[in-house]
């Protein structure tokens, strides 16, 4: 049923199977109208004075007009291959044929019965004829087959039964049936044949395709040598890859052709000895990387070749395919490049110097020699970039890279291992002072001024070495350890070269333990404020407290602010800390007469943070305190990093009610522009100065004056720091100075104790 098309297909699709076996169909169409024709005629011829003459002719105009439509029908299906056999054509089909076998059936059941037996047999011969000219010719479409053989057979089986012919019947009908079987059978073999053949046609046609796509690439081509190597049957292709036309090559010596110059030389590429090896020997290979020579230049060429052999096993000579790949080699030397290298200075990345130190560790295990890395960071080179942008940064980080490059020998090697971070890789450090030298030499060539776009910068370096294999065994342990070692000269106030010491270690493993406990410092409720008064300079009268926080902790006892809040700061734990004092600075403040304010240090890194008003107004709000009695502290340096957010921010807290401090004036950068963009409230006079002005030292007295004068005509106060004794109190009196903070007065206390010196000076006062 699914050969004849009543089905569909377990595989494959209904409308390709029948385009695949109607797509010849209109071929042997005039094959069947000439025998329906002959047959048609052979079968008036019988009924000639037996049927009437008009019925005769009706009859025979009948099978002529049903041929020519089956004609038709089959004529529709030339262009079927295009558009694909559709269920509507292959009904129209059948229907056709149906119509063809009507005058047959007339004839067996309407003219027989007036006609001798004689007759009957001739005409059932006839038609049986046709039955078996069908079934030869209608193979590609087995439907038809099908429908004409059954209608006739089965009117000829009926014609014989009611002329009382058994015999013939039974006859009949089995003839029809081998027919059919046999009709069946070689349509199920004809369509498999057209099945195979389109397969066969599909895969050659992708095959015509690769080719052709193999054909038009133009980096791709077919070569051939000889025995001798020379060329044989250049593609066009393979000599434009050569520069030269195909008949020019022809019968050149392959090897010769691609050595260029260095044929004549002799000094052949390693990769051309490869390929001459592998040809000599007569071995098949597969994607061999050719460095090749020509007109054009130097390319890469990647070859594949397999020796040929004739008839007999006798070597013929090789054959093969090639392509350029210079750009893809070109492509992947350029990855590699930006692998190992900086882009931005040159110079090795941390993973060629990783390669190298470990390199130099070697040579110094096998020689039982020392080698050193140093690892160097620039001082003062963030106040650049953040200042002058990124573009100035850059341009400084491509100069310090040449005068680095200048200071060092065959026998160091200097990369950048990221930001402003560099070293050096020290192959052989035996000799005794030779790498305080070195590090003396960098800091000296990198401390000098730079000239960048009209710019004179001035920037510094520290230095970290350590010594290899007695400061570690390993690559890493040696990086860590010169790592530790610049750590300490950054500590020491930089521009300095500290070489690693096992204490570092140590320090380091303090460092981290201290920051672990840090983390829990309040959750662990180690934390406290002291408060310091500062009094009004006439009457001594306590007017503020500066909240200073301390650190009780249980694993490390009293830990110096000195050396927990830098930490804090390098690892951003100043910015909950600092929200910490913030409340708790606001809280304790309440419980202060209203006319006294709290001073509240805050650092670079709380100010910079998107939310910091904010946080400020949650802390005002949640303790109930008056904005104006909150005193923010800040220092120059944290206009450094990112002055213009650093001003918006402190305009915000000014906008709310606070006032703005800015403590150590005069041991900073002291710029001027400051007081200008920004209505700070107090001024705050280094404690140096003041120790100094106490000394006698004429430049102390000459700016605390000027501080003094400044902040009169800006309409700010001025608070003098670190005053110890009554003289210096004096001293600072009469120098102008409106507020005074220091020991003489009173050292950090206990909130109780604030709360407590407040109200007795209250009390005295009353």
């Amino acid at each position: 049923m699914q050969v004849i098309g009543l089905r569909d297909p377990g595989e494959g699709d209904w409308t390709r199977l029948r385009t695949l076996q109607y797509s010849e169909l209109f071929q042997v169409s005039i094959i069947r109208l000439a025998g329906h024709a002959l047959a048609g005629a052979l079968a008036a011829s019988l009924f000639v004075g037996v049927v009437n003459k008009w019925i005769l002719l009706g009859w025979l105009v009948a099978v002529v007009l049903a041929t020519i439509n089956v004609r038709r029908v089959d004529l529709s299906f030339i262009d079927i291959e295009r558009r694909g056999v559709q269920r509507s054509d292959f009904k129209r089909q059948a229907q056709a044929y149906g119509w063809c076998t009507l005058p047959w059936v007339v004839a067996l059941l309407f003219f027989v019965p007036f006609a001798a037996p004689s007759t009957h047999y001739a005409l059932w011969a006839i038609a049986a004829m046709l039955i078996a000219g069908s079934a030869v010719t209608m193979t590609s479409a087995p439907i038809a087959t099908v429908v004409s053989d059954l209608v006739i057979g089965t009117a000829g089986v009926v014609s014989f039964l009611v002329a009382g012919d058994f015999g013939f019947a039974v006859g009949s009908a089995a003839f029809v049936a081998v027919i059919l079987v046999g009709a069946l059978r070689s349509a199920r073999t004809y369509l498999s044949a057209r099945i195979a053949e389109a397969g066969v046609a599909e895969k050659d046609e992708v095959v015509s395709l690769l080719l052709r796509e193999f054909e038009e690439k133009e980096s791709d081509w077919l070569w051939q040598v000889d025995t001798n190597r020379r060329i044989r049957s250049a593609s066009p292709r393979f000599a434009f890859a050569l520069g030269a036309a195909p008949e020019t090559v022809e019968g050149e010596s392959f090897i010769k052709l691609i050595a260029g110059g260095s044929w004549d030389s002799g000094k052949f590429p390693a990769s051309l000895h490869e390929l001459a090896e592998k040809l000599k020997r007569r071995e098949h290979f597969s994607n061999l990387l050719v460095h090749v020579e020509l007109a054009a230049g130097r390319r890469w060429w990647e070859l594949s070749g397999t020796p040929m052999r004739d008839d007999k096993g006798n070597y013929i000579g090789f054959r093969g395919v090639g392509s350029d790949v210079t750009e893809q080699r070109d492509r992947d030397e350029k990855i590699a490049y930006l692998a190992r290298y900086d882009t931005l200075t040159g110079l090795p990345n941390r993973l060629m110097l990783t390669e190298a130190l470990g390199e130099a560790m070697r040579f110094a295990d096998q020689w039982k020699s020392r080698c050193a890395f140093l690892m160097i960071d620039l001082d003062r080179f963030k106040a650049v970039n953040d200042s002058l942008g990124h573009q100035i940064g850059d341009r400084l980080l491509a100069k310090v890279s040449k005068r680095l490059m200048g200071v060092l020998t065959e026998n160091e090697q200097c990369g950048r291992l990221g930001g402003d971070e560099f070293a050096v890789v020290m192959r052989d450090a035996s000799e005794r002072g030779r790498v305080e030298r070195l590090a003396d030499a960098i800091i000296d060539a990198l401390s000098q001024p730079y000239q960048v776009d009209n710019h004179t910068l001035f920037i510094g370096a520290s230095v970290g070495s350590a010594i290899g294999p007695r400061d570690g065994s390993s690559v890493e342990m040696l990086m860590r350890n010169a790592d530790l070692a610049l750590y300490r000269a950054k500590d020491e106030g930089g521009n300095e070269h500290f070489s690693y010491v096992p204490s570092m270690h140590a320090d380091a493993e303090e460092r981290r333990k201290l920051e672990s406990a840090l983390r829990h410092a309040i959750g662990n409720r180690e934390l406290e404020l002291n408060f310091q008064p500062v009094v009004n300079a006439k009457s001594e009268t306590v007017v503020s407290f500066e909240a200073l926080l301390r650190w009780n902790s249980e694993e490390h006892g009293f830990v110096s602010p000195g050396k927990f809040i830098p930490l804090a700061e390098d690892t951003r734990l100043i910015v909950p800390i600092g929200e910490w004092v913030l409340h708790e600075a606001c809280r304790e403040a309440t419980r202060w007469p209203d006319d006294i304010k709290v001073a509240v240090n805050v650092s670079g890194e709380q100010l910079l943070e998107p939310n910091f008003s904010a946080s400020v107004v949650r802390a005002l709000a949640d303790t109930g305190l008056p904005a104006h009695r909150l005193e923010v502290e800040v220092t120059e340096s944290v206009f450094l990093r990112d002055g213009r957010t650093a001003r918006q921010t402190l305009e915000e807290i000014m906008a709310l009610g606070c006032s703005i401090a800015l403590d150590d004036f005069g041991t900073g950068y002291s710029s001027l522009g400051y007081l200008r963009t920004l209505r700070f409230s107090t001024i705050k006079v280094d404690r140096s100065f003041v120790q100094g002005a106490s000394q006698g030292n004429a430049e102390s007295l000459a700016i605390i004056r000027a501080v003094v004068a400044m902040a009169r005509s800006l309409e700010m106060s001025t608070t003098a720091e670190g005053v110890e004794d009554a003289e210096q109190a004096a001293l600072i009196r009469e120098l102008g100075c409106s507020k005074i903070q220091g020991f003489y007065f009173g050292r950090p206390m206990a909130a109780l104790e604030a709360r407590s010196l407040v109200v007795k000076g209250r009390s005295r006062a009353a």
